[in-house]
């Protein structure tokens, strides 16, 4: 949790890497290819483009679209004035058909349910069971040659599954090739897809050879945008709601903000300008960081510096760690998000209003985004917080102006669950599954 030791580390990237445990089991998800989470260097710095400023406003209006879809279903789930929904589930669908959708052009049809016709979903869910893992952060770690990690279990079904996903892997890539083939540099939504940009970007005359990526490499992109930009959106949205429905204050006055804008589908720049939706969004991924803390290893032997002195069993006092090659070291980004010393007394707490007026203390905190570890920092800091940070706030835009929101059980039933590195909300009665029941109301006039 010390702010100067993680600092040192992120700077020191090839030397505080992923464990090669983690990277064995990540290339055998992502097949031959190299997806953004092992890309290195300047293979990693090529795949930055599609995740900046002027292409997540060209996607906003497709995760306006969704929001839409979604506004309507609850509706439709409303009599008497009163719905019953699983917010876990429809925002695990809703952030399903986002990423398929504005990732690769591929429709989930999650919203819709339709999913379970859909070849591709049926591919990861039939892994995802079969492989026996209960860590539902991750349903793509059935995603290409998976047989190779779980050979010793239902080996034939999940042959045939990883084999239907390098199939539709290699048809995605090939359709999105022969439209930039046919369109050049037309502006169009087949185009603006995460993956046809990166094809964009990789066919550009000014990469060197060695920078560019390999059809594999593009292929992996697809299970890598399921891995990064799934589970933990759609956890952090629904942390999000629990907040709302825990404090109906906070709720009134974020509504009324959101009620001012004058357009149902503001631009990017809009939304950014909205400071109390902003501060409530920052306040849900400091609480409620979705990735609680990552793991790395030392390539070698180093010395890390401390912004804290710390005192051994022996009653020594070090302001640096001796570090040994193969070291592994647990990176606590909630633990640092909840850090008393860097917050004050009430870090614990969820306070929107914080943001307005920020301690000095927290500007020591190396994050990629807003005095927060929770898309990291450094070289190796989240790449998509840009896209993350634009879907939620369209859907709680779009939501919290159309419903008002409470729990469906009492708060006390409401208990975090840890595992895969994730924390989700779920059930005292059933503590293993992610899950929260709310109910919703219509605005009254």
């Amino acid at each position: 949790m010390d702010t100067k030791a993680i600092q040192h580390i992120m700077r020191n990237d090839y030397t505080y890497i992923k464990p090669r445990s983690t990277q064995r089991i990540l290339q055998m998800v992502l097949g031959e290819g190299s997806g953004i989470l092992l890309s290195e260097g300047a293979r990693h710095r090529r795949q930055n483009p599609a995740f900046g400023p002027n292409q997540i406003r060209e996607l906003t209006p497709a995760f306006f679209e969704k929001s839409f879809e979604l506004r309507d279903i609850w509706a439709a789930q409303i009599t008497e004035g009163v719905g019953r929904v699983d917010a876990m589930d429809w925002f695990s669908k809703t952030a399903l058909d986002i990423i398929g959708l504005t990732g690769f052009n591929y429709h989930f049809n999650g919203l819709n349910g339709r999913s379970q016709t859909n070849e591709l979903s049926l591919a990861f869910s039939a892994i995802f069971r079969s492989s026996g893992w209960a860590s539902a952060w991750m349903p793509v770690i059935a995603a290409l040659p998976i047989q190779r990690v779980f050979r010793a279990v239902s080996i034939d079904p999940m042959n045939a599954c990883a084999e239907c996903i390098q199939r539709i892997g290699r048809e995605i890539l090939t359709e999105s090739k022969a439209y930039l083939a046919a369109t050049g540099e037309k502006s169009s939504w087949g185009a603006r897809d995460l993956l046809s940009l990166l094809l964009k970007s990789n066919m550009s005359t000014e990469i060197a050879g060695e920078e560019r990526m390999s059809d594999a490499d593009v292929i992996a992109q697809i299970p890598t945008f399921l891995i990064a930009g799934f589970e933990t959106t759609s956890t952090s949205l629904t942390w999000a709601f629990l907040a709302l429905s825990q404090h109906q204050e906070i709720q009134d006055k974020l509504r009324e903000e959101l009620l001012g804008v004058s357009t149902a589908t503001p631009s990017m720049d809009e939304l950014n300008e909205l400071p109390l939706l902003d501060a409530f969004l920052r306040e849900t991924l400091r609480l409620y960081a979705p990735l609680i803390h990552i793991m790395r290893a030392a390539e070698k032997d180093d010395i890390i510096p401390l912004a804290h002195p710390i005192t051994d069993c022996d009653g020594i006092v070090h302001n640096e760690l001796l570090v040994r090659k193969g070291q592994m070291f647990n990176l606590s980004l909630l633990g640092v998000n909840t850090d008393k010393s860097l917050w004050g007394p009430d870090a614990g707490e969820f306070r929107p209003e914080r943001w307005l007026q920020l301690p000095d203390s927290v500007k020591s905190i190396p994050g990629v985004y807003s005095n927060l570890m929770t898309f990291f920092g450094g070289s190796r800091g989240c790449i998509g917080w840009r896209f993350a940070l634009m879907e939620m706030k369209v859907l709680l835009f779009t939501l919290v102006r159309s419903f008002e929101v409470e729990l469906e059980v009492p708060k006390e039933q409401i208990v975090t669950s840890r595992a895969a590195a994730m924390q989700r909300p779920s059930l005292s009665s059933e503590p293993i599954r992610a899950i929260l029941p709310v109910i919703i109301r219509p605005l009254k006039d």
